[in-house]
This record gives structure tokens, sequence and C-alpha cells, in this order.
């Protein structure tokens, strides 16, 4: 007995030619979702550079990104009774594109949030924090659903991406996670359920230990120049200020003095 809805189930068979023009139709929208990704990686990119090197800090560790295959979202559409058109998987499903940034620390990750939206094209539509609010599980993490704008060749298309923040040992505590539901197809034994609670406890542990450490080397240190730094006979200040006494040494800049 098919469990696709009554409507879904008598619509009419498309002919060859309305057919490829919906999958043409389809794996453009995959290719727009690509390209929403593009974006946000980029964004995250130069974010990373920026605080490499004006900070002397990164507070992302690793990104990383899914798309859902065209194979996936066929299958999901029908398992789902959502419509086998751009429109309707655009406006029903939102799991299409996804992009991961595992950062150091809890800070880090509302750090980076903040970052993002405060970027004018890139659009929240929706907050789940998961760190604040832990799932049942143990599960933390905090997700955002945005939507940014992909600029094609005949036109824009707004795209909804899902960025989740999480620590190290959020990320290596979901891993495993998501391992043990799949090996047992989510019916999974109660003493591993409990055992995943507790080492999402003794996780939590570690990353406020971790901060609690990482701010207390910060308050000791203060503003001391970087070792690195210190180490480096020609810091950027000092290799700017024998440029300057250089140039001045050779009668100047070489500027007219009426413009």
């Amino acid at each position: 007995m098919s469990k696709l809805p009554e409507d879904v189930r008598e619509r009419p068979m498309p002919d060859p030619a309305e057919l490829r023009q919906l999958v043409a139709d389809l794996r453009r929208l995959v290719l727009t979702y690509k390209f929403g990704i593009d974006e946000v990686m980029t964004k995250i990119s130069i974010l990373r550079d920026e605080f490499r090197h004006m900070q002397n800090y990164n507070p992302v560790e690793h990104v990383g990104s899914r798309l859902k295959s065209f194979e996936s979202i066929v299958a999901k559409c029908r398992r789902k009774g959502i419509p086998l058109t751009p429109d309707g998987v655009r406006g029903q499903m939102f799991d299409i594109a996804g992009v991961r940034i595992t950062c150091s620390f809890v800070n880090d990750i509302y750090l980076v949030r903040d970052m993002l939206l405060q970027q004018a094209d890139l659009t929240l539509l929706e907050e789940r924090d998961y760190i604040k609010h832990p799932k049942a599980t143990g599960y933390k993490s905090l997700h955002l659903i945005v939507q940014i704008p992909v600029y094609l060749s005949d036109r824009v298309e707004k795209v909804i991406v899902e960025i989740q923040l999480r620590t190290i040992a959020m990320d290596f505590w979901a891993s495993l996670e998501h391992k043990i539901y799949y090996k047992y197809d989510g019916d999974v034994p109660r003493h591993l359920t409990d055992s995943l609670k507790l080492a999402a406890d003794v996780a939590w542990s570690l990353d406020t230990s971790m901060e609690r450490i990482h701010d207390e080397v910060k308050a000791i240190s203060g503003d001391e120049e970087p070792v690195a730094s210190r180490h480096n006979l020609h810091t950027p200040e000092e290799m700017l200020r024998d440029f300057w006494r250089a140039a001045e040494a050779d009668g100047g800049f070489g500027f007219d003095s009426e413009s």
C-alpha cells in the first residue's frame, strides 16, 4: 500500500519531455544549493583569515559541508509526500545544504555566530540552541537556518543553508551518536543511550574546563606580545618603521608637494 498522499498518487505521470525538463530543473536547483554552500564557506574563510592575520587568533578549527544528492532529494520527496517540483522542494525541504563549523571553545561558537549574522546579505530564519537547551540524548550544538542570495546568470536565487556550530568535543560526541543510532537503526539499547548521555556530560565538562584554562592563560599573559613575534627580528611594525626611515633618508617618498 502506497504511503504517498492521495493527491500525489493520483497525479498523472508527465510525458517524457516534461520529465526531462523536470529533472533538468531539479538538478539546476541542487546546483544553486551548492553555490549557497560556496557563499557561506567563502564568508567563513574570510573571517578565519582576518582573525589569523589581524588578531593572531582563529576561533574556527575546522569547516565542512554537505549537499544532499539529487537521488536523496527524490527519495525524501516520495517518503514525505513533498511535490517533486523546484517550488515544492524549495518550500518544504530545508536540509539540502549544510555547513558545519567546529570551534575550539563554546564562546567561539557565539562569536562566529554573531560575526556571520552581522553580514547584511545573510538572513537568519531560525535558530535552535542545543547548547543552552540540549536534547534529551545529550546532543549539543548551535543550529542556524539562514538564507543567502546566489547570483546566477539570469536571476538571483535565495538559498537556505543550515549552519551547525560545535566544539571539538561536541562534534566527536555527535559523530559517535550518529554511528550508534545508524548501527541499531534508531532502536538503541537503553544501556547505550545512558552511556551516551554520560559521555555528553563528560564532553561538556571537558569543554568548560578547557575554556576556563584558556581564559586564565589569557588573563595571565595580558597584552604581552606573542612568542612568535618576540623571536621575529622584524615584526610588521618594525618593517614599517624601517621603510619609513629609509624613504626619508632617500629624500622622501617622491610626492609632489602640491599634490
